[in-house]
């Protein structure tokens, strides 16, 4: 240790590598409509808004995230802002999702069709410096009508979007709901899968034969929608509550297969989804057949290589980012300790200001 280096007292605490969540979306504001709030916003506020959010994730304990869908790019300036600001999480930024004309989060501004079109739309992500392509393969929840159900795009448009991503050294994360559209984008190329629900018009499908091992074959994460804080006066809709038996045995399954099980927790997009939820997500992981240090795992280090950062973050190592989360308590005997924050560390710098002995 250096001999100028201050002494951090912190008695009963366990230390853990800061958390990263694989989706979330700062523009949204948690709200019971967030793009009807956030169409009240300008850019300026909207950004400001992106900050505040982030901040909530990262006094959570939340160090890294990755924003899978703003609007007018504004997730790349919160960012850059990171890089100077101590209280902001880093940032991975997708941008503007890809989708149809008149496709799920159409209203963001990221339509495109066809396989040009798509190329087109990839490059220009490229040409802003996204980290990652986020592709809308299906509908979704939050566009009046768009259905989750339903793919959004062919698999040829799919396959030239990934080809075109993976030339500019761009990875793909796919939203897919939908069966058909969860089987293309796996087809495809993608480097991740964002929900993977299976979800029909009413209920959810069976994983068909054979695709968990060809998702484990070609790497693909999935990046699993879990978590949620319970709020007063809002309930999750009742379609979506009589999918869940089936929607956990799904991911039962997908973890027993051994994929690279991740969580993105969709932060922003529904009261019960506020910026600061992943931590609750542990008890999900454990519904599934996680272990306390499975789990913690697939919110750490696994998730941060998942990110393209397994070489500095998710880990407490010599040369990695200083980001750690100190909780009251051992969260592999407890893990509501993970809710037990005694300090955060974002890059090193104290989000808290635990005792300091010189």
């Amino acid at each position: 240790m250096p001999e100028d280096a201050d002494v951090v007292d912190l008695p009963g605490v366990t230390l853990l590598p800061g958390l990263v969540d694989t989706h979330v979306h700062l523009a949204f504001d948690a709200s019971p409509d967030p793009i009807g709030a956030l169409a009240t916003r300008d850019a300026a506020e909207t950004f400001a808004a992106m900050c505040v959010a982030a901040r909530r994730a990262a006094r959570a304990g939340v160090t890294t995230l990755r924003d899978l869908g703003d609007v007018d790019y504004l997730a790349l300036g919160v960012r850059a802002a990171a890089r100077a600001d101590w209280t902001l999480p880093d940032v991975l930024a997708a941008g503007v999702p890809i989708t149809t004309p008149g496709g799920h989060c159409h209203v963001l501004g990221g339509a495109a069709s066809g396989v040009e079109g798509v190329r087109a739309a990839v490059r220009e992500r490229h040409e802003r410096g996204v980290d990652v392509v986020k592709v809308m393969a299906s509908g979704g929840n939050m566009t009046a009508g768009s259905r989750p159900e339903a793919p959004q795009f062919t698999a040829e448009e799919l396959r030239a979007l990934v080809d075109e991503a993976h030339r500019l050294g761009l990875p793909v994360t796919a939203h897919a709901h939908g069966t058909a559209a969860i089987v293309d984008s796996v087809a495809s190329g993608v480097d991740s899968l964002e929900h993977a629900s299976f979800m029909t018009a009413d209920a959810v499908d069976d994983i068909p034969h054979g695709l968990l091992d060809e998702i484990q074959r070609r790497g693909v994460a999935l990046s699993l929608t879990l978590g949620l804080k319970p709020v007063e006066g809002f309930a999750m809709p009742p379609e979506m509550a009589s999918r869940r038996p089936k929607l956990i045995a799904n991911a039962t399954a997908m973890r027993a297969s051994g994929a690279r099980i991740v969580v993105g927790t969709d932060a922003g997009i529904a009261p019960i989804k506020p910026h600061d939820v992943l931590p609750t997500a542990l008890v999900h992981l454990a519904q599934i057949g996680m272990s306390p240090a499975e789990a913690l795992h697939a919110i750490t280090g696994r998730a941060a290589e998942v990110l393209g950062l397994g070489d500095r973050k998710g880990k407490i190592l010599p040369g990695y980012d200083a980001d750690i989360l100190a909780v009251d308590g051992d969260p592999l005997r407890d893990p509501a300790a993970i809710h037990r924050i005694r300090a955060v560390y974002v890059r090193g710098a104290a989000l808290t200001a635990p005792a300091i002995r010189p």
